[in-house]
């Protein structure tokens, strides 16, 4: 759905009781500037020393399950536990590579230091081994920025949850499945891809020769050390990655009390209030706070994610109502979301056309 488009008929629809307290909708009461100015200026203070403190100590986890993976898991003493060893690794592994890429994400924002170059290499090395083209990616994530909560250029809205977290992160760097709606074909591989500025094209030129670099040794390894031991170590941890990403993501920006805007109402502000923290327990601290400081982050993206905390109680009693915040246990909120939030389309009353709700009702 569009502005309006793929709307679905009211005669068709079949009106689900509202159970959760709806964001309010209308203008805020306070500007940007002055959220900002409540904030401690330290908050948006960017360390290059502590960035890189918690890239090490993610890298350090990551080489430290790898060599416990490799060195001693054929080594145990019963047949079984190998098979029991391999899914916990899997598991913590892909863990740590989401907080990798986290730091990536970090990056893109320019939230890890105060240089640019720095924050775009550290950037582009980590999600290259990811196998995230950095600058393609950062470029088209700029624009999911500005505009949060929008419904203008946007495809139509409808969710799949179970297909998303299988494929949905490569379908949507190949084809931009879910992304904005462009007029041609749009793929983050193609330097010539609508999504892209002609100042950006060289980038994306680098991010892809990172790509087909990291691609080569990974055919190196195969070559090595086999299929089997590739796909055990790196291949089935980049799939946990994968639904870890699609995940947050999913959970930050879809709940059945966020609005969304048509162009009537929209304005940058009520976006990047339409997203919701969540409590994912100590997993949190796993995803540095990513999980639970996401308003604030769409408010200030370049705030590097160890003062986001902070930010958060701060701005909290001022943005009262206008704060969302979920404590629902996580899969819970999972199985909630997937089955009352399949589309959006305005109220049947017509109040505010402009305002599009979730809905799981034809």
């Amino acid at each position: 759905m569009g502005s309006g488009g793929n709307k679905v008929s009211k005669s068709h629809i079949e009106e689900k009781k509202i159970t959760h307290q709806r964001a309010p909708t209308s203008k805020p009461p306070f500007t940007l500037r002055q959220l900002k100015n409540a904030i401690p200026p330290h908050c948006f203070n960017r360390s290059l020393l502590r960035s890189f403190s918690y890239v090490l100590f993610d890298l350090t986890l990551s080489f430290l399950l790898y060599h416990i993976a490799t060195s001693y898991f054929h080594l145990l003493p019963h047949p079984l536990l190998p098979y029991i060893s391999w899914p916990i690794y899997w598991i913590l592994q892909g863990c740590m590579l989401t907080s990798v890429w986290i730091i990536a994400h970090e990056c893109g924002h320019h939230a890890f230091s105060d240089y640019q170059i720095v924050d775009d290499v550290v950037g582009l090395v980590l999600h290259t081994a990811l196998l995230v083209p950095y600058f393609s990616w950062k470029y088209s994530h700029r624009r999911h920025h500005s505009h949060i909560g929008s419904m203008e250029g946007t495809k139509c809205l409808f969710q799949n949850l179970s297909l998303r977290c299988h494929v949905g992160w490569p379908l949507y760097l190949a084809f931009n499945i879910s992304g904005r709606e462009y007029d041609r074909f749009t793929c983050h591989y193609d330097p010539n891809s609508p999504i892209f500025s002609n100042r950006e094209r060289l980038q994306v030129y680098i991010s892809d020769l990172g790509i087909m670099s990291a691609i080569y040794v990974l055919y190196k390894i195969v070559m090595a050390k086999g299929f089997v031991w590739l796909v055990c170590v790196y291949g089935v941890p980049m799939i946990v990655v994968n639904v870890c990403v699609v995940l947050i993501t999913y959970l930050q920006h879809t709940h059945p009390s966020l609005p969304h805007y048509g162009a009537s109402e929209w304005d940058w502000l009520r976006g990047a209030l339409a997203t919701v923290d969540r409590d994912y327990g100590v997993l949190n601290k796993v995803f540095h706070n990513s999980t639970n400081t996401h308003v604030v982050h769409h408010l200030f993206s370049t705030m590097p994610h160890y003062h986001a905390m902070e930010a958060t109680n701060v701005l909290k009693p001022i943005l009262g109502e206008y704060y969302s915040f979920d404590a629902t246990p996580i899969w819970k909120a999972l199985w909630r979301e997937k089955r009352e939030c399949l589309f959006v389309e305005p109220d049947e009353d017509g109040a505010q056309n402009g305002v599009f709700w979730y809905r799981n009702k034809f």
